[in-house]
C-alpha cells in the first residue's frame, strides 16, 4: 500500500469516526433533542454523493471512508426519528 493510500485511509478515519461519540452519546441518552435533523440529512447526502463519487475512480480510502460515514450517520437519523 503507498503511503497516498495510508495517508487517505488516516484522514478518512479520523474523519468518519468524529461521528461514533454522537452516536454514542444518543443511544446511551435515548435523547436526540439537541440534534439537527436538518444536518444529518445534509451531510448523510453529501457522504452518499462522496460514496458514488469514490466507486465511480475507484479510490478505496474514499470508499471505505465514506461507506462507514454513511452507516453511522443514517444509524444518528433514525435515532432521531425514532427518539422524536
Amino acid at each position: 500500500m503507498d503511503k497516498i493510500t495510508v495517508l487517505g485511509l488516516a484522514a478518512g478515519a479520523l474523519t468518519t469516526f468524529s461521528f461514533v461519540p454522537q452516536l454514542v452519546k444518543i443511544v446511551r441518552s435515548k435523547s436526540t433533542h439537541d440534534i439537527s435533523l436538518a444536518m444529518y440529512i445534509v451531510i448523510s447526502t453529501g457522504i452518499l454523493l462522496w460514496l458514488i463519487y469514490g466507486l465511480i475512480i475507484s479510490d478505496i480510502p474514499v470508499i471505505v471512508a465514506n461507506a462507514v460515514a454513511l452507516f453511522i450517520t443514517i444509524a444518528i437519523l433514525s435515532l432521531k426519528i425514532r427518539y422524536h
